[in-house]
Protein backbone atom coordinates (compact mmCIF):
# COMPACT_ATOMS: atom_id res chain seq x y z
CA UNK A 1 0.00 0.00 0.00
CA UNK A 2 1.20 3.58 -0.97
CA UNK A 3 4.49 2.36 -2.26
CA UNK A 4 4.58 4.99 -4.82
CA UNK A 5 5.80 8.85 -4.90
CA UNK A 6 2.85 10.14 -3.90
CA UNK A 7 2.08 12.69 -7.49
CA UNK A 8 -1.15 13.48 -7.32
CA UNK A 9 -0.90 14.76 -3.78
CA UNK A 10 2.62 17.01 -4.67
CA UNK A 11 0.27 17.93 -7.54
CA UNK A 12 -1.90 19.93 -5.16
CA UNK A 13 0.73 21.78 -4.11
CA UNK A 14 3.12 22.34 -7.65
CA UNK A 15 3.24 20.49 -11.27
CA UNK A 16 6.15 22.73 -12.63
CA UNK A 17 9.88 23.09 -12.31
CA UNK A 18 10.07 25.32 -14.80
CA UNK A 19 13.97 26.76 -14.67
CA UNK A 20 15.09 22.94 -14.57
CA UNK A 21 16.76 21.31 -16.87
CA UNK A 22 17.17 17.27 -17.05
CA UNK A 23 19.66 16.03 -19.00
CA UNK A 24 18.53 12.15 -19.99
CA UNK A 25 22.03 10.17 -20.63
CA UNK A 26 19.82 6.99 -22.37
CA UNK A 27 19.23 5.90 -26.08
CA UNK A 28 17.48 9.22 -27.06
CA UNK A 29 14.58 11.04 -26.89
CA UNK A 30 11.99 10.97 -29.34
CA UNK A 31 11.82 14.97 -29.46
CA UNK A 32 9.48 15.35 -31.58
CA UNK A 33 6.79 13.13 -29.44
CA UNK A 34 3.47 14.95 -28.98
CA UNK A 35 3.69 14.55 -24.80
CA UNK A 36 6.94 15.59 -24.65
CA UNK A 37 8.14 18.65 -27.78
CA UNK A 38 6.71 21.65 -25.68
CA UNK A 39 9.17 20.77 -22.54
CA UNK A 40 12.34 19.26 -24.72
CA UNK A 41 15.45 21.61 -24.15
CA UNK A 42 16.46 23.40 -27.32
CA UNK A 43 20.49 24.34 -27.21
CA UNK A 44 20.21 28.64 -27.19
CA UNK A 45 23.80 28.90 -29.13
CA UNK A 46 22.64 26.50 -32.04
CA UNK A 47 20.87 27.76 -34.88
CA UNK A 48 18.74 24.81 -36.55
CA UNK A 49 18.85 22.88 -39.91
CA UNK A 50 22.15 25.36 -40.97
CA UNK A 51 24.74 22.71 -41.22
CA UNK A 52 27.50 24.99 -39.08
CA UNK A 53 28.38 24.13 -35.66
CA UNK A 54 27.52 27.87 -34.16
CA UNK A 55 28.43 27.25 -30.96
CA UNK A 56 31.98 25.81 -31.35
CA UNK A 57 30.99 22.52 -28.88
CA UNK A 58 32.04 19.92 -32.10
CA UNK A 59 28.83 19.51 -33.15
CA UNK A 60 26.68 20.42 -35.74
CA UNK A 61 22.84 21.33 -35.67
CA UNK A 62 23.11 20.32 -31.45
CA UNK A 63 19.28 21.59 -31.36
CA UNK A 64 18.25 19.37 -28.71
CA UNK A 65 21.61 17.79 -27.38
CA UNK A 66 24.19 14.91 -29.34
CA UNK A 67 24.42 11.42 -30.55
CA UNK A 68 27.82 10.47 -28.80
CA UNK A 69 27.65 7.36 -31.32
CA UNK A 70 27.39 8.95 -34.47
CA UNK A 71 28.95 12.30 -33.42
CA UNK A 72 26.13 14.18 -34.67
CA UNK A 73 23.23 16.80 -33.38
CA UNK A 74 20.70 14.64 -33.65
CA UNK A 75 19.89 12.86 -30.30
CA UNK A 76 16.59 10.81 -31.69
CA UNK A 77 15.53 7.64 -30.04
CA UNK A 78 15.83 4.44 -31.97
CA UNK A 79 14.89 2.02 -28.96
CA UNK A 80 12.47 3.82 -26.98
CA UNK A 81 13.89 3.52 -23.40
CA UNK A 82 15.05 6.92 -23.06
CA UNK A 83 11.30 8.37 -24.45
CA UNK A 84 9.79 6.33 -21.70
CA UNK A 85 12.25 7.79 -19.27
CA UNK A 86 11.72 11.14 -20.24
CA UNK A 87 7.81 10.82 -20.07
CA UNK A 88 7.94 9.88 -16.62
CA UNK A 89 9.96 12.65 -15.76
CA UNK A 90 8.41 15.73 -17.74
CA UNK A 91 5.86 14.58 -20.23
CA UNK A 92 3.05 17.33 -20.29
CA UNK A 93 0.48 17.54 -18.23
CA UNK A 94 -3.19 18.53 -18.15
CA UNK A 95 -3.18 18.13 -21.96
CA UNK A 96 -5.57 15.27 -22.54
CA UNK A 97 -2.88 13.16 -24.30
CA UNK A 98 -0.93 10.22 -23.03
CA UNK A 99 0.53 10.52 -19.81
CA UNK A 100 1.71 12.90 -17.21
CA UNK A 101 5.41 12.90 -16.03
CA UNK A 102 6.21 13.95 -12.30
CA UNK A 103 6.80 17.77 -13.43
CA UNK A 104 4.21 18.63 -16.07
CA UNK A 105 6.51 22.04 -17.36
CA UNK A 106 10.34 20.95 -17.51
CA UNK A 107 13.35 20.84 -20.13
CA UNK A 108 14.26 17.54 -20.93
CA UNK A 109 18.25 17.45 -22.90
CA UNK A 110 18.25 14.12 -24.89
CA UNK A 111 21.95 12.94 -24.91
CA UNK A 112 22.09 9.85 -26.86
CA UNK A 113 24.33 7.25 -25.39
CA UNK A 114 23.06 3.89 -25.82
CA UNK A 115 22.02 2.54 -28.95
CA UNK A 116 19.21 0.87 -30.61
CA UNK A 117 20.17 -2.43 -28.22
CA UNK A 118 20.26 -0.56 -25.14
CA UNK A 119 24.12 -1.01 -25.00
CA UNK A 120 26.75 1.66 -25.01
CA UNK A 121 30.09 2.36 -24.52
CA UNK A 122 32.55 4.14 -21.16
CA UNK A 123 33.34 6.50 -23.97
CA UNK A 124 30.07 7.37 -25.37
CA UNK A 125 28.77 7.36 -21.78
CA UNK A 126 31.37 10.01 -20.46
CA UNK A 127 30.58 12.26 -23.44
CA UNK A 128 27.37 12.60 -22.98
CA UNK A 129 28.61 13.97 -19.38
CA UNK A 130 30.95 15.87 -20.92
CA UNK A 131 28.53 17.77 -23.22
CA UNK A 132 26.00 18.05 -20.00
CA UNK A 133 29.07 19.77 -17.69
CA UNK A 134 29.58 22.00 -20.63
CA UNK A 135 25.80 23.04 -21.11
CA UNK A 136 24.87 22.95 -17.32
CA UNK A 137 21.53 20.78 -16.85
CA UNK A 138 20.45 20.82 -13.31
CA UNK A 139 20.76 17.08 -12.81
CA UNK A 140 21.64 14.05 -15.42
CA UNK A 141 19.31 11.39 -15.35
CA UNK A 142 20.97 7.75 -15.85
CA UNK A 143 18.52 5.02 -15.72
CA UNK A 144 20.85 2.49 -16.76
CA UNK A 145 23.79 0.24 -15.66
CA UNK A 146 26.04 -2.56 -15.73
CA UNK A 147 28.37 -4.76 -13.68
CA UNK A 148 31.79 -2.65 -14.80
CA UNK A 149 33.63 -0.38 -12.73
CA UNK A 150 34.92 2.13 -14.83
CA UNK A 151 37.35 4.70 -13.22
CA UNK A 152 36.86 7.03 -15.91
CA UNK A 153 33.22 7.36 -15.66
CA UNK A 154 33.54 7.58 -11.86
CA UNK A 155 36.00 10.17 -12.20
CA UNK A 156 32.99 12.18 -14.82
CA UNK A 157 30.42 12.18 -12.59
CA UNK A 158 32.44 13.34 -9.99
CA UNK A 159 33.10 16.16 -12.21
CA UNK A 160 29.67 16.93 -13.09
CA UNK A 161 28.52 16.81 -9.61
CA UNK A 162 31.53 19.24 -8.71
CA UNK A 163 29.96 21.65 -11.35
CA UNK A 164 26.81 21.33 -9.04
CA UNK A 165 25.03 18.88 -11.45
CA UNK A 166 23.06 16.07 -10.02
CA UNK A 167 23.21 12.72 -11.46
CA UNK A 168 20.48 10.31 -10.48
CA UNK A 169 21.29 6.54 -11.17
CA UNK A 170 19.26 3.19 -11.83
CA UNK A 171 19.86 0.65 -8.87
CA UNK A 172 18.61 -2.06 -11.10
CA UNK A 173 15.27 -3.62 -11.95
CA UNK A 174 15.98 -6.88 -10.39
CA UNK A 175 13.08 -9.46 -9.40
CA UNK A 176 12.46 -9.71 -5.53
CA UNK A 177 13.61 -12.88 -5.92
CA UNK A 178 17.27 -12.47 -7.36
CA UNK A 179 18.91 -11.95 -3.97
CA UNK A 180 21.79 -12.85 -5.45
CA UNK A 181 21.73 -9.84 -7.62
CA UNK A 182 21.71 -7.48 -4.10
CA UNK A 183 23.53 -4.05 -5.30
CA UNK A 184 25.51 -4.71 -2.03
CA UNK A 185 27.11 -7.81 -3.02
CA UNK A 186 26.94 -7.75 -6.72
CA UNK A 187 27.29 -3.58 -7.59
CA UNK A 188 25.16 -1.84 -10.55
CA UNK A 189 27.17 1.05 -11.85
CA UNK A 190 26.86 4.00 -11.57
CA UNK A 191 24.69 3.46 -8.79
CA UNK A 192 27.08 1.97 -6.65
CA UNK A 193 29.98 4.65 -7.28
CA UNK A 194 30.14 5.63 -3.61
CA UNK A 195 29.55 9.43 -4.75
CA UNK A 196 26.77 11.78 -3.47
Amino acid sequence: ADADIDAPEGWEHRTTANNVVVAVIDTGVRYTHEDLAANIWTNPGEIPGNGIDDDGDGYIDDVHGINAITGSGDPNDDNGHGTHVSGIIGAVGNNSLGVVGVAWSIEIMPLKGLDLLGNGTYDNLIECINYAIEKRPNIINASWGGRGNSQALKEAIAAARNQGIFLVAAAGNWSAFDTDLDNDIWPLYPGSYELD
